[in-house]
């Protein structure tokens, strides 16, 4: 069962990273002054454009990067300061996979496997017994003797989350996991991860540059910007109040309601008189209330809706409505100082010229 524990597991204090340049004239700052919390048993999304640092950021979890400046704590070991074999031992409790799998292509599906335990001093029969467990896991019992390169991408990657398990660890790193990924093998393998949350209590810790990603998996998320987080809190929250330029591109990814330039100056969307192109967002359960029939009757205005997008995100609505209002000013005005009275977030995209 999923562990209820909410205390933090990982924690970044003041963290800097930086690089020399390839010519080693100066430094490249590819982590600034990050500050980041993770909780015991949730699953945290890093988002992030190319170059923003995700993965530098992820690696210094495991020890593969080491901070220029600040701590990086696991529970209360700073791994950044201890021994190259305790560091060894620490990374027996964190897990990771990527993008292109790191598969041996040698080896058979079994062998990978095995491989992180094969000279841990476990019998033969306990390892052949966690092996199969896992491929069992993974839903791919029957692939133990296939090699990587007869695999399609989602099973590689499956079998790449059974070898990170292995060791049993406490988090597992998923950096760009999906990437490489057709969009159904996407969904697939999500919902694997979700699972092994909730069944195993792991930590997971998700670096993406796809904000459905972070909708479809993930509790909480830090969106990072060239190396700064620039937002972080709860998936929720940041999706229905982001205050960042940066996050409120990155969720226009998933929105229908974010309407191009090219609609909104385009005879389509002609206005006349005193009619006024609005959208409101609803941010509780108001979403499910028929507020545009109400408002309509109220106020005497005709609500021609344009684009509608509402859906469900961590069991609470999240979505809203493009909409023309048309009536007289008055009535228009009503109208939107109760829609705003309603803790429904309004935004007037355009007057009639």
């Amino acid at each position: 069962m999923r562990s209820l524990a909410t205390e933090r597991i990982v924690r970044f204090d003041h963290v800097s990273k930086e690089f020399d340049d390839s010519n080693k004239k100066q430094k490249i700052q590819v982590l600034r002054d990050v500050n980041l919390s993770i909780k015991e048993g949730s699953i945290f999304g890093i988002i992030g454009y190319s170059g923003a640092g995700k993965s530098t950021l992820i690696r210094c979890i495991n020890g593969i990067e080491s901070p220029t400046k600040g701590d990086i704590y696991f529970k209360e070991t700073v791994i950044n300061r201890i021994s190259n074999v305790e560091l060894r031992q620490r990374r027996k409790e964190i897990g990771m996979i990527f993008q292109q799998f790191n598969l041996m292509p040698s080896r058979t599906v079994f062998e990978n496997i095995e491989l992180p335990i094969k000279y841990s001093g476990k019998s033969k029969a306990d390892i052949k017994q966690k092996v199969n467990n896992l491929l069992e896991l993974v839903g791919l019992p029957e692939k133990a003797n296939t090699y990587p390169a007869n695999l399609s991408g989602g099973q590689k990657q499956r079998v790449a989350i059974a070898r990170a398990l292995v060791n049993d660890p406490q988090i597992l790193l998923c950096d760009e996991a999906t990437s490489a990924l057709d969009p159904q093998t996407t969904v697939d393998i999500l919902k694997l991860l979700r699972k092994l949350n909730e069944d195993l209590g792991i930590t997971i810790i998700v670096v993406t540059h796809e904000m459905q990603v972070i909708e479809d998996l993930c509790e909480y998320v830090a969106v990072l910007d060239r190396g700064r987080i620039v937002e972080q809190g709860e998936v929720y929250s940041i999706f229905s109040d982001p205050h960042n330029e940066l996050t409120k591109n990155f969720i226009a990814t998933t929105s229908k309601l974010n309407l191009p330039s090219e609609v909104l100056n385009s005879d389509l969307l002609s206005l006349e008189g005193n009619q006024l192109l609005i959208k409101i967002t609803y941010v509780n359960s108001e979403a499910v209330e028929p507020l545009i029939s109400y408002v309509s009757r109220k106020f005497e205005v005709d609500a021609n809706i344009i684009v509608g997008d509402i859906k469900i995100l961590q069991q609470k609505p999240l979505g809203g409505l493009v909409i023309i209002l048309d009536g007289t000013k008055d009535h228009i005005r009503e109208t939107i100082e109760y829609i705003k009275e309603q803790n429904i977030r309004l935004e007037v995209l355009e007057h009639a010229k």
